[in-house]
């Protein structure tokens, strides 16, 4: 099992979509751009992320890519 406790949850907006459900996500505090792809939770409920979208992303501790985790 995965533990929550090294992983920080950010906001941002959609601003570019790729193939593959990876999306292009700038953060809406700090302007920074961080490329994330869906949860499985949204995959497997086929909650459809659009450009424009806020959403709620996780950051790994080693700076890669983000996991979007909620659209609101």
């Amino acid at each position: 099992m995965a533990n929550n406790k090294n992983k920080q949850v950010k906001d941002g907006v959609v601003i570019e979509a790729f193939p593959n459900t990876l999306f292009k996500v700038k953060n809406t505090d700090d302007q920074e751009e961080v490329l994330c792809f869906l949860s499985g939770k949204m995959r497997l409920h086929r909650i459809r992320v659009l450009i424009g979208d806020r959403v709620s992303y996780e950051v790994d501790e080693y700076g890669g890519k983000g996991k979007i985790i909620k659209r609101s």
